[in-house]
């Protein structure tokens, strides 16, 4: 080789970015994930195949699909709650597994789950009891003020609108500060005027966090809305039959929903659900 060609290979590697520095860019990575049921033969019905996604720190990606295609199952399989039949998931290159068992994820269901015989801050510290890790009171009031909720401290979920007991719910899965927040259809049951207001928070909340999040929706509206990047599923079993990103800053998202561009995205998406 000569010395030209070296030079010209080192000042190309010069270019490559360092490993180091995408960790820390992509926060989340789904890599070729597959995943099958077993079934009585022992043969596997497959629910997830070959999907691969990538969501960097803070950002908030969407899965949108009809019902029954996936979508909580690809979410389950990001929380580490089953295991891929092949491929990998990767936080900041942490498999999930560890990242689980540190408490870095954190889940919400369309039921907030709520004990209803504690308190909304006892709710909240329900974390720290179940894992053993000292309970952060100064983190438990910033997640009260964030969410609404200090005026209701004391107060059981028995005495909270649907609402604020979702509000509970996203308080108690950061709880313990975690880096990727798993939303699995949480406004799904609520009302259309609380729903969007619950939407508003949750983009203040994962500003105020930097946690990034990745969100089950049917909603065409809550995906536009809501996502810095939807993935479009398919039915079953589960593959990404489109992708699209909308950059649209936070603070700017209120007003978004008002626009024809709005409008456009919510079209597009529509047609690759195959909705008219």
């Amino acid at each position: 080789m000569t010395s030209g060609g070296v030079a010209q290979d080192a000042a190309e590697l010069a270019d490559e970015p360092h490993p180091s520095t995408i960790d820390r860019r992509v926060g989340l990575a789904v890599d070729k994930v597959t995943y099958g049921y077993p079934g009585r033969r022992g043969e596997l019905t497959p629910a997830v195949d070959d999907v691969s996604m990538k969501l960097e720190r803070g950002e908030l990606g969407v899965l949108l699909g009809p019902s029954g295609c996936g979508k909580s199952t690809l979410l389950r399989l990001v929380a580490d709650l089953v295991q891929p039949t092949s491929g990998t998931i990767t936080f900041d290159g942490a498999t999930m597994q560890n990242m689980r068992e540190e408490r870095r994820i954190g889940f919400a269901f369309q039921d907030p789950g709520l004990l209803s015989w504690r308190s909304v801050r006892r709710n909240i510290e329900l974390p720290f009891n179940l894992s053993g890790l000292p309970k952060d009171s100064s983190w438990v009031d910033h997640l009260l003020e964030i969410t609404h909720l200090t005026e209701w401290a004391g107060h059981r979920p028995g005495q909270l609108s649907g609402g604020m007991r979702q509000r509970v719910a996203l308080a108690r899965a950061l709880a313990t500060r975690p880096d990727v927040l798993l939303l699995d259809e949480p406004f799904g049951a609520l009302d259309e005027i609380t729903r969007a207001e619950l939407n508003f928070e949750l983009l203040d909340i994962i500003g105020q966090t930097g946690t990034t999040c990745l969100l089950v929706t049917h909603s065409v509206e809550e995906a536009t809305l809501l996502g810095d990047e939807v993935l479009v599923l398919s039915p079953r079993p589960c593959r990404i039959r489109s992708r699209y990103r909308i950059d649209v800053a936070r603070e700017d998202r209120r007003g978004f929903r008002d626009t024809v561009d709005f409008a456009g995205h919510c079209s597009r998406l529509r047609a690759d659900l195959g909705l008219r």
